[in-house]
């Protein structure tokens, strides 16, 4: 771990319904405080406040204390913060801090024995539900359980790479700097329960309402997505974050869900309280650039097909017009919903058929369809 280094990684509590230009004002900030802000998604940013801390005189906690209190005094947002000696520790201190307060981990080999070691080995970067259920057979749940294992043996388990990386994180190592580079364009999507929801057939829908809901906006703006990121908000108002970069990039619906799904299950959840669910697609390009690999299996081209004539109605009866069945209700008890659309049990992305709301309500089919 470099030494020396003191890194803010900073998680706003955002409204409901927050305004499109809350991060950027929260980017401008933070800039006041140090030059190297870098945004990692709408409501969170890491600082590296090392050549900062001369300027306002401050040790690590004081100067994080005038950044929670400038973010709450100018936008009136309270916010969590975890201040250590790289990004990995930060974002671990972070994520079990509640809104209002903050978690310093100093910067020496004793301080962060004390704060690592006890933690759940699932809490460190990179390691899912199977490599969490690889470790366990083992005996390994802590961090102290992993970092007292040796590295070649870890390496037997998990593959030269992801033991190699998980030793080195498990020790408090992490080489991630903080970059101020603009992150590429990128658009989200998120769905808050009414309550705390514990079923992941309902976890599974809101998925498939954020997919469309970002799937349209790619075709409309012709972009196409290279990635997706998806970040699940429990009760306790801690949080996961898991993204997964595409085969190829994409603006359907079906394959968004797909993926959506698959980051879903790596998460390996169970009877979690999911507050929120969001849904981002990463590194958007222009669709001129899009690339498709070519095959002999035609299973995506009637959902794809299905998908053009939905969007052309759309444009000419708004969103709501059409949305896919699995998104419709068969019963007369009130379901949890995305915008106006709501939900059943029937989550599968393949699924092909689409609804359509009445002609009373709609009005006449488009032309030519």
């Amino acid at each position: 771990m470099t030494m020396g280094r003191h890194i803010l990684h900073l998680r706003v509590d955002l409204p409901a319904e927050p305004d499109a230009s809350l991060p950027e004002r929260l980017r401008r900030l933070l800039e006041t405080i140090t030059p190297r802000v870098q945004m990692i998604e709408a409501d969170s940013a890491v600082l590296d406040l090392t050549g900062a801390l001369p300027y306002w005189r401050r040790d690590a906690r004081g100067l994080t204390e005038v950044v929670q209190l400038r973010v709450l005094a100018h936008l009136g947002l309270r916010s969590s913060a975890g201040c250590a000696g790289n990004r990995m520790l930060a974002a671990m201190a972070c994520a079990i801090t509640p809104p209002g307060q903050l978690t310093v981990v100093e910067d020496s080999p004793e301080a962060i024995s004390v704060f690592l070691r006890p933690r759940p080995v699932r809490e460190l970067p990179g390691v899912g539900a199977r490599t969490a259920a690889t470790l366990a057979a083992y005996g390994l749940h802590t961090v102290g359980d992993v970092a007292d294992v040796p590295q070649l043996t870890l390496q037997r388990l998990l593959g030269a790479r992801a033991g190699r990386a998980l030793h080195e994180h498990a020790q408090g190592s992490d080489t991630q700097v903080v970059d101020p580079t603009p992150t590429p364009a990128s658009i989200s999507s998120e769905h808050r329960f009414d309550r705390d929801e514990l079923d992941p057939a309902t976890h599974r829908r809101a998925l498939l309402a954020l997919a469309d809901d970002l799937g349209a906006r790619l075709r409309t703006s012709n972009q196409i997505a290279s990635g997706l990121t998806c970040t699940i908000h429990y009760a306790d108002r801690s949080s996961t974050r898991r993204n997964r970069v595409l085969s190829e990039a994409t603006q359907h619906t079906v394959l968004l869900a797909r993926a959506a799904y698959a980051i879903y299950n790596s998460l390996g959840l169970q009877r979690a309280r999911v507050r929120s669910i969001a849904l981002r697609a990463d590194a958007l390009r222009p669709v001129d650039l899009a690339t498709r690999q070519l095959t002999l299996d035609a299973v995506d081209d009637k959902p794809l097909a299905i998908e053009a004539v939905a969007d052309r109605a759309r444009a000419r009866f708004g969103h709501q017009v059409l949305y896919p069945a699995a998104l419709a209700t068969n019963s007369r008890t009130e379901m949890p919903s995305t915008g106006d659309r709501p939900v059943v049990e029937q989550t599968r992305p393949e699924d092909v058929l689409w609804m359509t709301r009445s002609r009373r309500e709609a009005g006449p089919p488009p032309r030519g369809e």
